[in-house]
């Protein structure tokens, strides 16, 4: 009898003892699972916690406002831009009011980069703090093919040179004034072509003769993102006989 009751009594407690030891596994696991999440001062937690919240990557600047995205040409072309105050029309009235009876043949708008900027060009403040503004370059042709060299200043609008191109002998004239007698396209008209077919800035028209001995004005067109498309306007009949995005 003593021995079936100790066994009987022996048994229960055993069972408490494996719910207890469970018990006490369970919250000493607990307990180091909290720790290890926890430990060195929290930085796991909050490493975890980091990781948790997702971060949105970083989305890059898109249209011209993206600097990062444009190229040095563009780049260049935008800062030029960005200071030119006197437009294409404004130029080409003025370079051809200089000169009496003349008609434009020639104009471009120089950057502060380009290689025939001089120590004798106006002292007017450019961009980064230069001295040397941004201007057009017009050539215009007199009736008897004489051609005259006349710089605006693209900021202010005001001539800085007009001269006589002192190098031209007899036929040189015949062929400028021959040149000017056969474009029935002004200059204004060939660049309202070229950005009806794509909006932007004129920056330089020219007449000359292309590859298949055409006449055509050459009109360079930047649009709003900085890059330069430039085409060919017959200079008789008016229509683009080309057309090529300078993607650079």
């Amino acid at each position: 009898m003593r021995c079936e009751s100790r066994r009987k009594k022996t048994g229960i407690p055993r069972a408490r003892h494996l719910h207890v030891v469970g018990a006490v596994c369970a919250v000493v696991a607990s307990a180091a699972l909290m720790t290890g999440c926890g430990g060195e001062g929290g930085k796991t937690t909050a490493a975890a916690t980091k990781e948790a919240v997702p971060i949105p990557p970083a989305t890059p600047s898109d249209g011209p406002s993206g600097s990062a995205q444009l190229t040095e040409d563009q780049t260049a072309r935008k800062e030029l831009l960005g200071v030119t105050k006197v437009t294409f029309d404004k130029a080409a009235a003025t370079a051809v009011g200089e000169v009496s009876g003349s008609k434009l043949a020639e104009l471009d708008l120089k950057g502060l980069d380009d290689n025939d900027n001089d120590e004798s060009k106006s002292p007017s403040p450019g961009p980064s703090g230069s001295s040397t503004v941004p201007e057009w370059a017009a050539e215009v042709v007199e009736k008897d093919g004489t051609t005259h060299t006349v710089r605006i200043d693209a900021i202010s609008g005001k001539v800085i040179q007009s001269v006589a191109e002192t190098d031209q002998d007899a036929g040189d004239k015949r062929e400028m004034a021959d040149r000017i007698a056969r474009a029935t396209q002004t200059p204004q008209e060939a660049a309202r072509v070229a950005t009806d077919k794509q909006k932007g800035t004129v920056t330089s028209i020219n007449l000359d003769d292309n590859d298949n001995n055409a006449l055509v004005w050459s009109v360079d067109v930047v649009t709003k993102d900085w890059k330069k498309t430039g085409f060919e306007i017959d200079a008789v009949k008016g229509t683009i006989t080309r057309e090529k995005v300078d993607r650079d």
